[in-house]
């Protein structure tokens, strides 16, 4: 029972030195943010977008078990390049952002260690809610040269969701049903009193 407790604790203390940035509940930079994404296009090339309003929070505890992070994006802030067929993504036919006007994404657990990270969580869209795995590369944790920025810590998540899980499967064969997703996040370290 000893060395059960005693090797629980040493696993413990060595994924909480594990984490590469230091607790507490860390803010989104969102003009140092992106959420992109590529679905094929007849099948034969990409069409590539962003997201242009993104909400989110990243709490870091003492353990990889205690991270939580959470997500709110806009879906009326997609971006594609073209008005015309962003207006129509938008439309009821489509994306239906008056009936669906976000994608919530809630994490439910994080691993890894040094740079390579794996987010496990849950998808919303409308009312549907899927699990969506994320590979996340931590990019490193720097302090900002500008009076006040504080530290800034960056990451890169990517994944793949099939718009068939959740309802959004119009325009098959016109548009495929797997959509890349890209992250590229910066947070700002909390403030210390």
């Amino acid at each position: 029972m000893t060395n059960d407790s005693a090797t629980a604790g040493t696993t413990r203390a060595a994924a909480a030195a594990a984490l590469p940035i230091p607790s507490g509940r860390w803010e989104l930079d969102p003009l140092h943010s992106a959420v992109n994404f590529a679905v094929r296009h007849l099948g034969i090339a990409k069409v590539r977008g962003r997201f242009g309003k993104v909400e989110a929070d990243l709490y870091v505890g003492a353990t990889a078990e205690d991270v939580r992070v959470s997500a709110t994006i806009d879906l009326a802030s997609i971006d594609t390049g073209n008005a015309d067929r962003d207006a129509h993504v938008r439309a009821s036919d489509l994306l239906d952002v008056e009936k669906r006007p976000t994608m919530t994404y809630r994490s439910t657990r994080v691993s890894g260690e040094g740079a390579d990270w794996t987010m496990e969580g849950e998808l919303t869209i409308g009312e549907v809610t899927r699990p969506v795995p994320l590979a996340v590369e931590f990019g490193g944790l720097v302090d900002v040269p500008v009076e006040g920025a504080g530290r800034h810590a960056g990451f890169e998540a990517t994944g793949e969701i099939r718009r068939g899980d959740f309802g959004l499967d119009f325009a098959p064969g016109l548009l495929g049903d797997v959509v890349r997703i890209q992250l590229d996040m910066q947070f700002v370290e909390p403030k210390t009193a």
